[in-house]
């Protein structure tokens, strides 16, 4: 097997966490219901949380507090990242989903197999996620992928996460590689937009979080149908 056409000559793979490889929002749904429950505030719902996921559980719970980004709320009437009852949901956020993280989520078809494939090659593989990194190593170890990424980061490793391109340049640093020799693999616009800003390949799949809105639409250089398009067969034209 070798990497699709269009990554040609990339050393360095960058993947997406939620929405890309697994598929977390029945987890991330329930802690926060039980997180609005124990604020006395009605449930978000499985459906409802799959439109707010995507930049970190800081802003997840700022969506679940104050209505989400899917109804009139207007954007002054979010609370702010630094109020006091945000950050206590929060609190209770990160204690409810480490009661559930992994109980519900799922990879997405062909992840696994294509990672360990991956891992047998010579390419930098590495993990970068809105998620804090608390929760990364469990859920890795979970599906049986530990040991496959080096570097993780969280969105709480770096002062700044995705879309800002800082995580995706401190693995250019990490590893002395040009951007253009490297790719970004996500579901959502940040990842696309991260990508972008960094210089590098930018590759989308069509099947995870993304605001209910196409990927398509924010041009990524690659779409892919599922991670299994990474690879191709090797084609031995010999006689």
């Amino acid at each position: 097997m070798e990497l699709h056409p269009h990554l040609k000559g990339v050393r360095l793979l960058a993947f997406d966490l939620d929405g890309t490889l697994i598929d977390s929002v029945p987890d991330l749904a329930m802690a926060v219901d039980l997180t609005l429950a124990e604020l006395d505030l009605p449930a978000a719902g499985e459906d409802q949380v799959r439109h707010w996921v995507g930049n970190g559980s800081l802003i997840l719970l700022q969506r679940a507090l104050t209505g989400g980004i899917t109804n009139s709320t207007e954007a002054n009437e979010l609370l702010p990242l630094d109020h006091p009852a945000l950050q206590q949901a929060h609190q209770l956020f990160l204690q409810m989903y480490d009661a559930v993280n992994g109980q519900q989520t799922r990879l997405y078809p062909g992840v696994k197999e294509t990672l360990l494939t991956l891992q047998q090659s010579d390419l930098y593989l590495a993990l970068v996620t809105n998620k804090p990194l608390r929760f990364v190593p469990p859920l890795l170890e979970h599906f049986g992928l530990q040991g496959i990424f080096d570097p993780l980061l969280g969105g709480d490793s770096l002062p700044e996460k995705k879309p800002h391109p800082a995580p995706l340049l401190y693995l250019t640093d990490t590893f002395q590689l040009q951007p253009g020799r490297c790719a970004m693999i996500g579901d959502s616009r940040h990842d696309i937009a991260a990508a972008k800003a960094a210089g590098f390949i930018s590759v989308g799949v069509p099947y995870g979080y993304n605001h209910g809105e196409p990927l398509a639409n924010h041009n990524p250089d690659l779409m892919l149908k599922d991670l299994r398009d990474l690879l191709i067969p090797v084609t031995d034209n010999r006689c």
